[in-house]
């Protein structure tokens, strides 16, 4: 294993980190405190009330959409949002994230976008929503590691030198939860059977490789055996599917899970619901219906 590159991995992720958490965490404090939100939010409250979510989540969700995780949790921190919130939005933008970059790497390996852009919208919204059925007390007693309380502002200054504060100390949490990730992920992808295997991957092999790494590591994998034709588009078609509702499902749950996300129900639903969608579409798939 390359500690070295590793540890050139963290602090490239670290960077972006800083770059995306605290200038959003302070831009959102600000709308919060000007109340601005009330404004916009409306483009996307009948998602926010569909599952359970204040408005003010409006803006989480679109950055986490469009942009990445990082971006939706700095948007998302100072909200008051209980442990069942928290585990409601992991699920979701666990699904719906970064549609733009990761829409454009299921391509290269043969989905068009359209499916994958409805596929990801249509089940995290779905999947999301079965979660608010869950009874509240399945969420009591799980204590966040972050805490970010709600604060009353005096003025302006205030609000930027508070926000300011409690951004780093998230930004703080966040890359060393994400270090320790890498150097989790870079020891995985080190081992010899995961090297082995790159280079004759079986469809199990494969969907593993993409819950564990993340749709950017596994699929960069399945575009070299897409090319190669070691894959049959029906194997492609299943495994892009799969991986589009559960994949880097370490990194992606804990980034939540830090902030009162109930990590078994993020999990189990997410890995559920790819087997039961990824099975549904490839019977109509083997039909010609899509």
């Amino acid at each position: 294993m390359d500690y070295k590159q590793s540890l050139n991995s963290s602090l490239k992720s670290a960077w972006i980190i800083i770059k995306l958490v605290i200038p959003i965490y302070i831009f959102a404090e600000v709308l919060y405190y000007y109340n601005i939100l009330s404004y916009i939010s409306f483009l996307v409250e009948p998602l926010t009330s569909f599952l359970d979510l204040p408005k003010e989540a409006a803006l989480s969700i679109l950055s986490g959409i469009f942009l990445n995780l990082y971006a939706a949790i700095a948007f998302a921190a100072p909200l008051d949002l209980t442990p069942k919130e928290w585990t409601i939005l992991a699920v979701f933008l666990g699904i719906c994230h970064s549609l733009i970059v990761e829409t454009a790497v299921m391509k290269k390996i043969g989905l068009p976008n359209g499916y994958s852009i409805l596929l990801r919208l249509i089940s995290g919204v779905i999947v999301a929503f079965l979660v608010t059925f869950l009874p509240n007390e399945l969420f009591n007693g799980i204590v966040s590691n972050v805490i970010v309380e709600k604060k009353e502002y005096i003025n302006l200054s205030d609000v930027l030198i508070s926000s300011f504060v409690d951004s780093i100390k998230l930004t703080i949490e966040i890359i060393i939860l994400i270090s320790l990730i890498i150097l989790f992920m870079d020891y995985i992808k080190s081992r010899p059977f995961i090297k082995k295997f790159e280079k004759n991957l079986s469809r199990n092999f494969s969907i593993f490789v993409g819950v564990i790494l993340g749709i950017t590591y596994g699929a960069g994998i399945l575009i070299k055996e897409a090319k190669s034709s070691s894959l049959t588009k029906r194997d492609i078609f299943f495994i892009g599917t799969f991986l589009m509702i559960c994949h880097a499902i370490i990194e992606d749950t804990l980034l939540f899970v830090i902030f009162n996300a109930n990590l078994y129900v993020i999990v189990i639903f997410r890995i559920i619901a790819a087997i039961i969608f990824s099975l549904i579409l490839l019977k109509l798939y083997d039909r010609r219906v899509i």
